[in-house]
């Protein structure tokens, strides 16, 4: 989550919100996004509904969920989407934005 802190703006510019999705409760959430400043939207999913609606793969031989990455336009279509293989399986914030400005 710092690398999506460091180029937030970049994500304004391009008129999109970055949602964080996590499967915390909303308490330990909340408090996780105030401790780091985090300036995006955190969304509680403990009970999985919205891994389950996207896909997102739980491996609990690596902890948990995987990660996923999405791009969902404002009309509600999925244009982009990536699953990782393990936590360091990221697209870099580059790739995200050149996908951003390509679907403008």
């Amino acid at each position: 989550m710092a690398q999506l802190r460091q180029d937030y703006q970049n994500f304004v510019d391009l008129d999109t919100e970055v949602v964080i999705v996590g499967p915390e409760s909303p308490k330990e959430f909340q408090a996780y996004f105030i401790k780091e400043n985090l300036p995006f939207i955190g969304l509680a999913d403990p009970t999985h509904s919205v891994l389950k609606l996207y896909g997102q793969k739980v491996n609990l031989f690596k902890l948990g969920r995987m990660p996923a990455q999405m791009i969902i336009d404002k009309q509600g279509f999925l244009r982009f989407i990536h699953y990782g293989h393990d936590m360091k399986d990221i697209p870099q914030n580059d790739e995200i934005l050149e996908i951003l400005i390509s679907l403008e």
